[in-house]
C-alpha cells in the first residue's frame, strides 16, 4: 500500500506547526514542506529587535532548521523551493527549485496552504528603487540589517503607523538614524481608539521620531536607481532608506489561480477544521480566515499566535485526529518606546458599524501599589454592551507591567463575561504587582 503524502506550502509558523503535529499523530505519513525562502520556523516578530541590534545573531530567531525537521521529525523540509501552481483536479503542485531552476510536478493526497501574508507595496512612482524594504520573511529582515550595517544610512522614512512601522521606527532610532514616519490617519496604531493612539504618538515624538499624520504616500524620488526621498501629499522627506509598514494582505494568489474559494480580504475561506471548500486542500495561518467570537463574523488577522494555533488544528486533522479552531478575539500586544500597548475585542468603530449600543470607560491608574518603587502609569479603556454589561473590547497603554493584563480581558471575552463578573474575579494582589483593585477591575467598576 502506497504511503499517503501531505504537502505543505510554507515553512513558517502555521506550516511547520501543522507538519510537526501531523507527524506526531501519524508516523507513516509522508510529509514534504516547500518553502521559498532560505529559512523554516522562525520568529518574524523578532525582526525589529534583530535589526535594532538587540538580538545579535539571526540564528537566535530560528526555532528549528530544515535539518532538524528532517533528522528528528522525518519531515522533508525543502527550502528555496517555490510552489508556482496547484492542480486540484490531478492532486499535484508545480515546484521550482530556486537554485537550479528545475521544475517538477509533485503529487499529494492532502495539501495544506500556509503561504502567510505579504506586505503592502504600493505601485507608486519609484517604488521599485533600491533602499525600499517591506518586512515579511526573515530574509527580508536580514536584508534590512545588512543595509544598515554596510551602507550606513543617516535618514529613514517609515510608511505606516501599525505594529511593524512603529517597532521599526524605534529600531532605527536605536541605530542612530533620523526617522520620519508617515501615517495616513490622525493617530498611529489604528487598532486602538484615537485617544489611546495619541499616547503612542506622544511617546514616539519623545524619542525623536518626526510624525507626519494625516498624510499619504504618493511616490518616491530616485537617483541612479536608489531612493532619495519619500513624497507625501504635503511634503518631500529626504531618505536613505524607506521601510514600508503599511500592513499586510493574505498571500493567496496561488490559491486563487487554482480556483480555491477566498473569503474576507482575500484570505482562504476555511471551516473550523481549517478545510477549504476544495476537497483535499486545507489552509492555515496569515493566508486564512478566522472567526471573530465577539462580532460573530469572519475576519483576517495576521498574528503568529493565531497561525500556530490554526496550524496545530490543521495538523491534527491531517494526522487523522479531530480538532476545530473556535475563533479569535483579536488580542495583540506590543512594546512601543516606553509604553506597553495591548488590545483585544472590538473598537468603537466596529461597534458603530455593527449597530451595537455600548458604554465606555477609560481610567488612569498604576501598575503597582502607588507607594511601591517602580509603580508606573497605566491607562485602561473598556467597552461594554449597553444594558447587558457584556464586555466587548479593551485597550491598555502603560509602563512596565501593563500589557499582559490584556489577557484577563481576552479570557473574559472568550467566556462572554460581563463587566460585573470581571469586578467579581478573585484576582491576585500584592504591592509589587498591582494596586488592591487591579486597573482592569477599576475600569470595569466604572461601567456598573
Amino acid at each position: 500500500m502506497a504511503k499517503k503524502r501531505l504537502i505543505v506550502i510554507g515553512g513558517d509558523a502555521a506550516g511547520m506547526s501543522a507538519a510537526a503535529k501531523a507527524r506526531r499523530l501519524d508516523a507513516d505519513l509522508g510529509i514534504t514542506v516547500f518553502e521559498r525562502s532560505p529559512h523554516t520556523s522562525y520568529s518574524a516578530c523578532g525582526m525589529p529587535y534583530y535589526i535594532a541590534g538587540m538580538v545579535e545573531k539571526v540564528e537566535d530567531l530560528i526555532s528549528r532548521t530544515p535539518e532538524v525537521f528532517r533528522d528528528k521529525y522525518s519531515i522533508d523540509a525543502r527550502i528555496l523551493h517555490e510552489v508556482t501552481a496547484i492542480d486540484p483536479a490531478a492532486g499535484r503542485v508545480q515546484v521550482v527549485d530556486r537554485q537550479s531552476r528545475k521544475e517538477s510536478w509533485e503529487p499529494y493526497d492532502q495539501l495544506l496552504i500556509a503561504t502567510g501574508a505579504l506586505p503592502f507595496c504600493p505601485e507608486l512612482p519609484g517604488s521599485d528603487a533600491r533602499g525600499i524594504f517591506g518586512l515579511s520573511t526573515l530574509q527580508s529582515g536580514i536584508r534590512v540589517r545588512r543595509a544598515l550595517d554596510e551602507e550606513k544610512p543617516r535618514r529613514a522614512v517609515v510608511v505606516g503607523g501599525g505594529y511593524i512601522g512603529l517597532e521599526m521606527a524605534e529600531a532605527l532610532i536605536r541605530r542612530g538614524l533620523e526617522v520620519s514616519l508617515i501615517q495616513r490617519g490622525p493617530q498611529v496604531m489604528e487598532t486602538l481608539d484615537a485617544k489611546m493612539g495619541a499616547l503612542i504618538s506622544e511617546a514616539l515624538r519623545e524619542i525623536g521620531v518626526q510624525l507626519y499624520l494625516e498624510e499619504s504616500l504618493t511616490g518616491f524620488e530616485v537617483q541612479d536607481g536608489r531612493v532619495t526621498a519619500a513624497v507625501t501629499t504635503n511634503r518631500t522627506l529626504p531618505a536613505d532608506i524607506v521601510i514600508l509598514g503599511m500592513g499586510t494582505r493574505p498571500n493567496t494568489a496561488l490559491a486563487a489561480a487554482a480556483g480555491i474559494p477566498l473569503g474576507v480580504k482575500g484570505a482562504l475561506k476555511v471551516n473550523a477544521r481549517m478545510q477549504t471548500e476544495t476537497s483535499g486542500i486545507w489552509g492555515a495561518g496569515d493566508c486564512a480566515e478566522s472567526f471573530h467570537l465577539v462580532s460573530r463574523e469572519p475576519v483576517h488577522i495576521a498574528l503568529g499566535t493565531i497561525a500556530n494555533k490554526q496550524g496545530t488544528v490543521a495538523g491534527t486533522n491531517l494526522g487523522d485526529g479531530y480538532a476545530t479552531f473556535p475563533g479569535v478575539v483579536g488580542t495583540a500586544v506590543s512594546k512601543i518606546c516606553k509604553y506597553e500597548v495591548a488590545r483585544t475585542g472590538l473598537q468603537e468603530r466596529d461597534l458603530l458599524r455593527l449597530g451595537l449600543q455600548y458604554d465606555t470607560a477609560t481610567i488612569k491608574s498604576r501598575t503597582r501599589a502607588g507607594y511601591y518603587p517602580g509603580a508606573g502609569h497605566i491607562t485602561v479603556k473598556l467597552l461594554a454592551e449597553k444594558g447587558s454589561g457584556r464586555l466587548l473590547g479593551g485597550q491598555i497603554v502603560g509602563l512596565e507591567g501593563a500589557a499582559k493584563r490584556i489577557d484577563i480581558l481576552a479570557t473574559a471575552l472568550h467566556a462572554g463575561m460581563t463587566v460585573q463578573q470581571i469586578v467579581d474575579l478573585d484576582l491576585s494582589y500584592a504591592p509589587p504587582f498591582s494596586p488592591v483593585w487591579d486597573p482592569v477591575q477599576t475600569a470595569a467598576r466604572q461601567l456598573i
